[in-house]
């Protein structure tokens, strides 16, 4: 069991800085020392795989690759890669929202002007040895970067047979013509391992672990099912014949439409769940601890047929169960888990987290609801709260709490929220309050979304699930995260018993 602490939850890409989105440079390695001085000893990160399009680091093309945009231009001076003149005309950049489109058209010019300074030094011997350790997924990936940039971001699905189908001679000959674009996509997963490898040694150095978190599909077009198409059920053709989703809940009447493709589970128990496995274990090499996106999924998930328009006509389909952790928590320590047990969860799914005493997770917002409801039945509201579970104000996909308070919180919410806290607290100090009570719940991790720990509203949301515009961009400004408000968060970290002196 860990020891009591408390922790934030802020992106990467929310982090601020002048080249249009969060990155691994030094404005990181600031916001580790911000935590430390406010005696955090977690930092919660989301997914850090490359989009398949927009900023969505749930819709992946590479369960292992990281992604590039991420990559800190500023490191890359430092390290001779860029000059002061590759970095002096870049455009402006919004400084509270991430425009990808610039972003990426910005450092893809940074990126070709480092990798040709790259290829004039000479190979060195840690990217060779980056190359070879991560062979079993880099190969595929980078290939499959280029064939997709030849081929104008189409699906891999279009491409010719030999290519769509990876037969041998074709790959070759593939990677024969595209060897330098192959190259270039190797360089740039060794420049970000290796800035993000050196944060987290910061990070540790400042007695800071950070959680990251497993997404638990990949987008169609990526390079895990170009490369393992027998791993998802796909067709003849390999086109999904069901795609991933929830069904309809208080997010989306008509249920959350993800297109996915899903798992076909008993492939992968065939090879002992190798692939799944091998995923958790590289991201344990990346992250402290990591957490397990949609965790009933791997009891029962639902999936809709290909060509549906909403995930309304889905079923649940069932998952590998009892069977992957007993595999799984052979291999990795339980407590480097932590398993997204919200939603629909069924006493199925309770009995798995039971059975090996898994770390779940506590959301505030969800403590009040539902009216009418017997709220010694609630997990979520804080004398329920188990010593082996991480408690949030809110996650990713929920509003801030000043927005949900204001805007979504129901009369009869309010008024629970006022009885348990014995008062009627102002409603532009709701977050402080709820802050509060994370801090001083049972739970041996309380985790912030900084939103919320800086009070902010609904314009700084994350995402809405069930929507596309507007997710993901959201950023800090500089200087928002002030001494004040760390002064106020090492107190209350000290008065709940959540701060551990070095």
């Amino acid at each position: 069991m860990h020891d009591r602490a408390g922790g934030i939850l802020a992106h990467i890409s929310s982090l601020p800085g002048k080249y249009g989105i969060g990155d691994l440079g030094p404005q990181a390695y600031r916001f580790a020392d911000k935590l430390a001085r406010a005696k955090q000893r977690y930092w919660q990160v989301l997914p850090l795989n490359p989009p398949a399009g927009g900023l969505c680091p749930y819709h992946c093309l590479s369960a292992f690759a990281g992604n590039s945009l991420l990559i800190s231009p500023e490191l890359l001076l430092r390290d001779g890669l860029l000059t002061r003149k590759d970095l002096s005309d870049g455009p402006k950049f919004p400084s509270t929202k991430v425009d990808v489109d610039a972003v990426r058209s910005y450092k893809s010019r940074l990126f070709s002007a480092a990798y040709e300074r790259f290829k004039g030094k000479g190979k060195r011997a840690r990217y060779r040895q980056f190359c070879g350790d991560n062979r079993a997924w880099l190969d595929d990936y980078v290939l499959f970067g280029a064939l997709r940039e030849r081929f104008g971001g189409g699906r891999w699905c279009d491409w010719p047979a030999g290519l769509r189908e990876r037969r041998e001679g074709d790959l070759a000959e593939a990677r024969r013509e595209l060897s330098d674009d192959v190259e270039k996509g190797e360089f740039l997963q060794y420049v970000f391992y290796r800035q993000w490898l050196s944060l987290k040694d910061y990070c540790k150095g400042q007695n800071v672990r950070i959680i990251g978190d497993i997404p638990i599909y990949v987008a169609y077009d990526s390079s895990d099912v170009w490369s393992h198409p027998e791993l998802f059920k796909l067709n003849r053709t390999k086109q999904p014949r069901f795609v991933g989703g929830s069904p309809p809940d208080c997010f989306s009447r008509t249920g959350q439409l993800w297109g996915n493709p899903v798992y076909d589970w008993r492939a992968l128990k065939k090879s002992g769940y190798s692939w799944w496995i091998r995923r958790i274990e590289h991201n344990l090499g990346l992250f402290d601890i990591v957490r397990l996106d949609h965790f009933r999924a791997f009891v029962a998930y639902w999936e809709v047929r290909a060509g549906s328009r909403t995930a309304k006509a889905g079923r649940y389909a069932a998952g590998p169960g009892e069977s992957f952790f007993d595999e799984l928590l052979k291999r990795v320590d339980r407590d480097s888990l932590i398993v997204e047990d919200l939603g629909d969860i069924t006493d199925d799914v309770r009995r798995l987290i039971d059975k090996h005493d898994l770390c779940g997770m506590r959301v505030l917002q969800y403590a009040f609801d539902p009216p009418g409801a017997d709220s010694r039945d609630n997990l979520h509201i804080p004398f329920n709260h188990s010593k082996n579970c991480v408690v949030y104000t809110g996650t990713h996909d929920n509003n801030t709490v000043k927005a949900w308070f204001s805007g979504e919180a129901n009369i009869e919410q309010k008024q629970r929220l006022s009885a348990y806290l014995g008062r009627h607290p102002a409603a532009t100090n709701m977050h402080a309050e709820l802050v509060r009570l994370a801090m001083s719940s049972p739970a041996w991790l309380s985790v912030i979304p900084i939103q919320d720990l800086l009070g902010l509203g609904g314009a700084t949301r994350m995402n809405l699930p069930g929507t596309i515009a507007g997710n993901w961009s959201w950023r800090l400004r500089e200087g928002q995260l002030t001494a004040a408000v760390l002064k106020d968060l090492a107190k209350a970290t000290q008065t709940y018993g959540r701060a551990k002196e070095r």
